[in-house]
């Protein structure tokens, strides 16, 4: 049995969401799993985890400078155990931009990080146009109007593969 520390950082939710499945996929596999966001991360001792695993949304292109920044000031640490990283965002709704190697926002991320985590996952995340504020709202459908996306500001359209995320869960218990 493993301790696995999942750390996170949502903004509308639904980074919690996938968090959640992770924490019972691996669960389910008689692993132990603390879920925190990365707000209360820095007051946990990693070295008593076995395995490390972040997780963060994409907003305007952007990862959270918070979980930059926890992997900036731990990666000497992460590096010398089992980590893996997942980016949840909505361009990996494109079956072309739903691999690490080939998401523009996690490519970019990791190269800002000079970081190569050992299991690196890319999900699609939920597009939700009523929990927007007016600004996000116009922003994000600015976003998905150049992107050929959905813009109708009443859909709430969840494009997130749980097959795909438990798939990932089973990988995190199996990492060395």
């Amino acid at each position: 049995m493993s301790k696995i520390l999942i750390i996170y950082h949502t903004t509308d939710g639904h980074t919690k969401l996938i968090c959640s499945r992770l924490q019972q996929v691996i669960e389910e596999q008689s692993h132990q799993v603390t879920l925190v966001p990365v707000e209360d991360a820095k007051s946990l001792d990693l070295n008593s985890f076995d395995k490390v695993v972040l997780g963060g949304s994409v907003r305007y292109g952007k990862h959270s400078p918070l979980i930059a920044d926890f992997i900036t000031q731990n990666k000497t640490l992460l590096d010398n155990m089992p980590n893996a990283l997942f980016s949840v965002n909505l361009v990996a709704r494109k079956p072309e931009k739903s691999r690490p190697e080939a998401n523009p926002y996690l490519q970019k991320f990791l190269k800002q990080l000079a970081w190569q985590p050992k299991e690196v996952v890319v999900i699609a995340g939920m597009l939700d146009y009523p929990s927007y504020t007016f600004w996000d709202r116009i922003m994000i459908q600015m976003i998905m109007w150049m992107t050929k996306g959905p813009t109708d500001p009443k859909a709430v359209i969840e494009f997130t593969d749980w097959e795909k995320v438990e798939g990932f869960g089973r990988r995190i218990c199996e990492m060395n």
